[in-house]
């Protein structure tokens, strides 16, 4: 007699089991990637506004602590009070490639990337080293050659990419001065690489686009159109200037309009707490503190105000100011006194 087991084969329904477990634990990852955002479920960081999900990012050790802790170690307990609070305003973080060469800014943009992500912050970067920075002023005068400028953003993007979250101011003055410093090829070229390496790396870009008192909304937007604005967030306005925020706001919603409407903006208010003094630009007294920087939720393209411009440390050589980029504690002091700190 055939003793044979005649009952099905349970390696079917095994099989069937476990792709279904597969399936469910495949789900699972899914739906916790896309709670996460992790991987492809990321949002696009040109496409979202960061300035609106995390606080800005104050550097630790900034001029304005140094010059605290001096202003301490010299009894002077009020000035090392006004400067202590004035460190912790997050501020722009510039990259020039005499401080910072290629070789180093990666690493030095490394450690700022992870000191944000640690603290839950986004830093805000100012890519400076273009051919020719300056050219209008002078007293910034410097940068790199043309064929060395796109491996130093290179690394610069690399690194900032390597956090959870970057922005890049990219290149004050640059656009706006490039007709009348007559590079406007060399620069739309430079930094449309710029863009592409910044955006590849998925830093959250906004390319310098002058201000309200310089150049026209008509003459700026075909440049921002050239280097690539619809690549990446969008453009910066007032850096280092002091036009008041319902100027620029008018200025960049024209630039808005000319772009096509789906750029967004930030604006720098670091010193405009009295707003402009004519064409004067270096050190012009009579000058305050803007107000603190902050995201905006208006349902309009401006996604916040910063303070890109350190508004303690000097424009250059000019109004009795030192070398520009340099603490200088009386000119930190007239401003906190004109804006009521």
């Amino acid at each position: 007699m055939d003793r044979t087991d005649s009952r099905p084969s349970r390696l079917p329904r095994i099989i069937a089991g476990a792709v279904a477990l597969v399936l469910v634990a495949g789900l699972g990852v899914v739906i916790v990637a896309r709670a996460q955002q992790w991987g492809p479920f990321a949002p696009d960081p040109q496409r979202h506004n960061p300035l609106a999900e995390r606080p800005q990012f104050a550097e630790p050790g900034n001029t304005a602590e140094q010059a605290a802790q001096q202003a301490a170690a010299a009894g002077d307990s009020a000035s090392a009070e006004l400067f202590g609070r004035l460190a912790q305003v997050p501020q722009g973080i510039w990259l020039t490639p005499e401080e910072f060469p290629a070789g180093q800014v990666g690493d030095h943009v490394r450690g700022l990337a992870e000191a944000a992500d640690e603290a839950g912050d986004v830093p805000v970067l100012v890519v400076y080293g273009i051919p020719d920075r300056d050219c209008t002023g002078g007293f910034s005068a410097g940068g790199l050659a043309a064929d060395e400028y796109g491996p130093w953003v290179g690394e610069i993007a690399e690194a900032a990419g390597s956090g959870d979250s970057a922005v890049v101011v990219l290149e004050p003055d640059a656009l706006a001065s490039a007709i009348d410093c007559d590079s406007r090829a060399e620069r739309v070229e430079l930094l449309a690489d710029a863009v592409d390496r910044l955006r590849d790396a998925g830093v959250t870009t906004y390319v310098d686009g002058g201000h309200s008192s310089w150049i026209s909304p008509a003459d700026l937007a075909p440049l921002l159109e050239e280097v690539g604005i619809a690549d990446v967030r969008g453009f910066a306005t007032n850096v280092s200037n002091f036009q008041t925020d319902e100027d620029e706001v008018a200025y960049a919603e024209s630039l808005v309009e000319l772009l096509g409407g789906d750029v967004h903006y930030v604006i720098d208010r670091s010193r405009n707490g009295n707003g402009a003094s004519g064409e004067e630009w270096c050190n012009p007294p009579g000058r305050a503190f803007g107000i603190t920087p902050g995201y905006v939720d208006d349902d309009t393209r401006l996604d916040a105000y910063l303070w890109v411009k350190p508004p303690g440390e000097s424009d250059g050589e000019c109004n009795g100011g030192p070398a520009a980029g340099t603490f200088w504690p009386a000119r930190a002091t007239e401003l906190a006194r004109a804006a009521d700190w």
